[in-house]
């Protein structure tokens, strides 16, 4: 039955349902997410054999399209006139919620601008159950996704993140984890508190703390605690930590391709730091 609100085995017609699906455990799914996808009449997924696999556990006999990141706004148009024709789409990925490290964003947004309804329906979480098993404090925190695979753009990422003072919260994959924590040790120094939380609702879910500049070695120490998807949370700044002076490099930069004055005056804009600090500053970068 469809009907313009939604409750126990109802959808609403051209209406785009954003649903979570479990990140490990396939018990972990609300009762509505398992009402929207066995009632609407396509489900987009990102890959249709996991999410088949969903289905089955569950008895849900709903027809499948796939929705990936190389087919995302191809398919985006594909829903839009599902849509049009007054049918209800489900979207989902292979863990988690879509558009959160995940495809998911561009066919909403596409779907949005169409002018059809988005309806998200909540469920697990890998960020927040690391969070709520750290014992660390959350508020505030920063998503902020995979860090980049180069070490190069890894660590510049990371730098930018160092003074952050709140919770930051990393994706990390198996065959990277011991490259991007010694990256952050590296950046972000090996005395701030690390949870490593990996295959979370699985049955080697392991939750494990401890110094960041211990992280790589408790890694290394078995060939198991590198298995399986992370969430990395890392300590922000110390409150009473100086933010780390970046007018050096700023100030190298600037001078390969300006005057003097010129990439002083600059460099004070950019970093706050005084004119006559960073003028002398310059002056010992010219010498040298």
């Amino acid at each position: 039955m469809k009907t313009g609100l939604t409750g126990p085995g109802e959808v609403a017609e051209a209406t785009l349902y954003v649903v979570a699906t479990p990140i490990g455990n396939l018990a972990d799914i609300t009762l509505r997410a398992l009402d929207i996808l066995r009632f609407v009449d396509v489900v987009a997924a990102e890959d249709t054999r996991v999410t088949q696999h969903l289905l089955n556990h569950h008895g849900i006999r709903s027809r499948l399209l796939s929705l990936h990141e190389h087919n995302e706004k191809k398919t985006a148009v594909r829903l839009a006139e599902l849509l049009a024709g007054g049918q209800s789409v489900a979207l989902v990925t292979d863990a988690g919620t879509p558009g959160i490290s995940d495809p998911g964003a561009v066919a909403v947004e596409h779907v949005r601008a169409a002018g059809f309804r988005i309806v998200p329906i909540p469920g697990a979480s890998a960020v927040l159950a690391a969070i709520s098993a750290s014992g660390m404090a959350a508020l505030p925190f920063c998503f902020h996704g995979f860090l980049p695979s180069r070490k190069a753009e890894r660590e510049r990422m990371l730098r930018g993140v160092s003074a952050q003072a709140g919770l930051q919260v990393f994706y990390e994959a198996p065959h990277r984890i011991v490259e991007s924590v010694e990256s952050m040790a590296a950046v972000l120094g090996g005395g701030r508190r690390i949870t490593l939380a990996r295959e979370l609702t699985k049955m080697f879910e392991q939750i494990h703390a401890c110094a960041l500049g211990e992280a790589a070695d408790w890694l290394r120490a078995d060939e198991d605690h590198r298995r399986g998807e992370f969430v990395l949370l890392v300590e922000g700044r110390a409150d009473d930590a100086e933010p780390e002076d970046r007018s050096q490099e700023v100030l190298q930069v600037l001078l390969r391709d300006l005057p003097l004055s010129r990439a002083v005056a600059l460099a004070a804009e950019i970093t706050g730091a005084k004119k006559n600090a960073l003028y002398e500053k310059a002056l010992e970068l010219t010498k040298g």
